[in-house]
C-alpha cells in the first residue's frame, strides 16, 4: 500500500460565518492578508517536505475562488515541489480539465513536471466540483463528455511522435499538435480518475486508469470499487490489482489515541466550513435533475442511499466515532490507526493507494508534522507487514 500526504492549502483566518453567505465563488479576497498567506505557503510545502524526508508520498490538488483552498494552480505548486522533494510520487488529483479550455496546454504542462522529477508524477484527471461552474464561466451540461475527450486529446499529445496532428472533436479544436518536451515516463505518466458513485467508474476501468475516492467511507468505496472489478469481469479481463484503487479520508496519528483524536478534531475544519448557497451547490446540468430536485427541497438526511448532492452524506452532522466508524477519518494511536486502516482495507476488498489528509484549517505546523511522522514511523510498517507492497 502506497500512501500520500496531502493537505487543501485553506485559508482558516476567515470572519464569522454569519457574516458572509459563501466561502466559495463570493466571499471577498480582501479577507486575505497576504503577509499571512505567503507564511501559510511556506509552512505546507515544509509539511510536504517533511512527508517526502519520512518516505510519504505527496498528493496536491486544486480548487478557485474559495479560502477552503488557495491552490488555484496544481501544476504550479507540483513543480515547486519537485524542485524541493527527493524521492516521493506528486500525484495531481486533479486536473479539472471539464474546466479548463486548452488541453493541449495541461499536457505540456504535465510533460515538464514529469521532467522536473524524471518520472515521480501521477497525473490525475477529475470533472471539477460543481461550485466552480460559476467561477471559471463553465458550462454544467455534459462535463462529463468534455472532461473524457480533453483526458483523450492530452494521451494522444503525449504519445504522438511523428509530428504533429489535428483534432476536431465535439469540444476541442486544435491544429499542429506537437507538444515539446514530451513525458519523461513512457508511454505516458500513471493516470487517475475520481469517481464519486459507482455509474462513473466502468469507463475509467474501460480505459485501464486508477480509480480514487475521496471521503464516502468504506460503504461507499467498496461500490466504486466492486464496480471496476465487475467491469473487469464483463470484459474478459484480468481482476484489477490493488494497485489500481485510491481512497482519500481524513487522519491524525498522535502518541497517544487522545492525542490522535484531538487532532483528528482540528480536521473536522474541513467539513465544517464548507458554507455555500444553493446557486453554487446546484446548477442546472451539472447532476441528474432528480437529484438536483430533492437537494433543493431541503437539508439531506445522512442515511445511506438519501438522496443527495453525491453518495457523501452529510458529514458535518456526525460526531468523531461516527467518521471513524464509516472509514472517514483514521484517528489515534500508531495502532489503533493501523487496526482502523486494516478493517477499512478488508471492508473494501483491498486497496492499493491511501490519500491522508492531516492538516487543515487551523492545525499549526507543528502538530501537522508530527501527525506526519507519527503515521510514517508507527503506522507504515505496520501496515506494510499485512497489506502486500504496491510497486511504483
Amino acid at each position: 500500500m502506497q500512501f500520500w500526504h496531502f493537505s487543501e492549502c485553506a485559508y482558516p483566518d476567515l470572519p464569522s460565518s454569519e457574516t458572509y453567505e459563501s466561502v466559495r465563488v463570493t466571499l471577498p479576497n480582501g479577507v486575505i492578508d497576504p503577509e499571512k498567506a505567503a507564511d501559510l505557503w511556506d509552512r505546507y510545502i515544509k509539511e510536504w517536505q517533511v512527508a517526502d524526508e519520512a518516505g510519504l508520498n505527496i498528493m496536491v490538488n486544486e480548487h478557485h475562488s474559495t479560502a477552503t483552498c488557495m491552490t488555484a494552480a496544481a501544476p504550479v505548486l507540483a513543480a515547486a515541489l519537485s524542485r524541493c522533494t527527493k524521492d516521493a510520487r506528486i500525484l495531481i488529483l486533479g486536473n479539472p480539465v471539464a474546466n479548463r479550455p486548452d488541453p493541449v496546454r495541461v499536457a505540456e504542462e504535465m510533460a515538464m513536471i514529469d521532467l522536473f522529477t524524471r518520472g515521480r508524477l501521477d497525473v490525475g484527471f477529475v470533472r471539477g466540483v460543481q461550485y466552480e461552474v460559476a467561477a471559471t464561466n463553465s458550462k454544467p451540461v455534459r462535463m462529463t463528455e468534455r472532461m473524457w475527450e480533453a483526458i483523450e486529446l492530452i494521451n494522444a499529445a503525449w504519445t504522438s511522435h511523428d509530428g504533429p496532428f489535428s483534432w476536431e472533436g465535439e469540444f476541442f479544436h486544435h491544429r499542429q499538435v506537437n507538444i515539446w518536451p514530451r513525458p519523461y515516463q513512457q508511454p505516458t505518466p500513471p493516470i487517475w480518475i475520481t469517481a464519486g458513485t459507482p455509474a462513473s467508474v466502468p469507463a475509467i476501468a474501460d480505459h485501464g486508469y486508477k480509480a480514487a475516492t475521496f471521503l464516502v467511507g468504506h460503504e461507499g468505496a467498496r461500490k466504486i470499487f466492486q464496480a471496476y472489478r465487475d467491469r473487469n469481469a464483463e470484459l474478459g479481463r484480468p481482476a484489477p490489482s490493488d494497485d489500481m484503487f485510491g481512497y482519500a479520508a481524513l487522519c491524525y496519528t498522535g502518541r497517544t489515541d487522545e492525542e490522535g483524536r484531538e487532532g483528528a478534531r482540528k480536521l473536522l475544519w474541513y467539513l465544517q466550513s464548507n458554507k455555500v448557497t444553493k446557486e453554487f451547490t446546484f446548477p442546472p446540468g451539472y447532476m441528474p435533475y432528480f437529484v438536483r430536485a430533492a437537494a433543493l427541497r431541503g437539508p439531506q438526511k445522512s442515511e445511506s442511499g438519501a438522496p443527495a448532492l453525491s453518495p457523501i452524506p452529510d458529514l458535518t452532522s456526525m460526531t468523531l466515532d461516527d467518521l471513524i466508524e464509516r472509514g472517514v477519518l483514521f484517528a489515534g494511536s500508531a495502532v489503533t490507526v493501523a487496526s482502523q486502516i486494516e478493517r477499512f482495507n478488508e471492508k473494501v476488498g483491498g486497496l492499493g493507494h491511501l490519500v491522508l489528509m492531516g492538516q487543515a484549517g487551523h492545525m499549526g505546523h507543528e502538530e501537522a508534522v508530527n501527525g506526519i511522522r507519527n503515521f510514517a514511523e508507527g503506522v507504515k510498517p505496520r501496515l506494510e507487514r499485512v497489506t502486500d507492497g504496491v510497486p511504483v
